[in-house]
């Protein structure tokens, strides 16, 4: 596996891997709407990690050095396909990301949706903790769970 920075080729796959992911379905993403974030954010300059498996994307980590309260780090989104979960690729992203964040923070945090109960274990394994949630507030109906993770 190699984690690189994003590329504009990237863009499609990724898109692909969001729109086909049914949580990511329950929020109405669609291959357009994605490609069109992605497109956006690269447009930007923002920083998005991409793990790639013999010469394909098999997933990425968007994250932002101040996204959370002008202060901390944020994790915006992290998804692996679904052919390729339980590899470390996901584990890997996120160290990936921590490791940049940290540098500069002494807090991450993240949003995970209520619903999703294998992302909320996961994140904890990481060392992450429950703060807060907040209802509504990405799409009626979901509660967004806050998570934070403290620099050692």
């Amino acid at each position: 596996m190699n984690i690189r920075p994003m590329v504009e080729s990237d863009i499609g796959p990724l898109a692909r891997l969001m729109a086909e992911t049914p949580l990511w379905q329950r929020y109405g993403l669609t291959g357009e709407s994605a490609a069109r974030r992605f497109r956006d954010g690269l447009a930007r300059g923002v920083t998005i990690a991409v793990a790639e498996v013999d010469g394909e994307p098999a997933g990425f980590i968007w994250y932002v050095a101040r996204g959370a309260f002008n202060r901390s780090g944020y994790i915006v989104l992290l998804g692996v396909r679904s052919d390729m979960r339980g590899q470390g690729i996901g584990r890997a992203l996120l160290e990936r990301a921590e490791a940049a964040l940290f540098a500069t923070a002494t807090d991450v945090f993240l949003l995970v949706s209520d619903f999703n109960r294998d992302a909320q274990r996961f994140y904890a394994r990481q060392g992450y903790q429950f703060v807060g949630a907040i209802p509504d507030y990405v799409a009626p109906g979901i509660t967004e769970i806050i998570l934070r993770k403290r620099r050692l």
